[in-house]
């Protein structure tokens, strides 16, 4: 069977991994539009941000959306909090940060300003927030 030669998607998407949350169905996207990169919270790790850096240099990505929602159980986790309580249940301390935040726009916020400030990530300059709600299916958009 010969290789797919279909076009590479031009877009990736780092988003919750939440179950009420389809990245590419809130998006109106369909399967293979964008390369989907999720974790609890969408949080921008150091995987998340290698990852970006690949779907840029490797595979032609030239657009990022971040998107976050609503009821999420990160939002208003306190890393140290929650680090204490690993702690306490295994007697290890974790070496990685859970990455809870305050409010989903502010998180956005952060990332897309750390996104534009990160040399490997250059499509990061231009990532785009959104705020999926959960109850309502309603999609906002979140401003630098």
């Amino acid at each position: 069977m010969a290789a797919s030669r279909s076009p590479k998607p031009r877009l990736a998407v780092v988003a919750c991994m939440d179950f009420r949350l389809d990245p590419l169905a809130v998006l109106g996207l369909d399967d293979g539009e964008a390369y989907v990169i999720r974790n609890a919270g969408g949080v921008l790790t150091d995987d998340v941000r290698r990852s970006l850096a690949i779907t840029q240099h490797a595979l032609g990505v030239e657009e990022i959306a971040l998107v976050h929602h609503t009821d999420c159980g990160m939002e208003g986790l306190t890393d140290q909090d929650f680090a204490d309580r690993l702690a306490q249940r295994t007697g290890i301390r974790p070496t990685w940060r859970p990455g809870g935040f305050r409010s989903a726009e502010a998180d956005l916020r952060e990332m897309m300003a750390a996104l534009a400030s990160d040399p490997h990530v250059p499509a990061g300059q231009r990532a785009r927030g959104f705020v999926y709600d959960v109850a309502t299916g309603a999609l906002t958009e979140v401003s630098h």
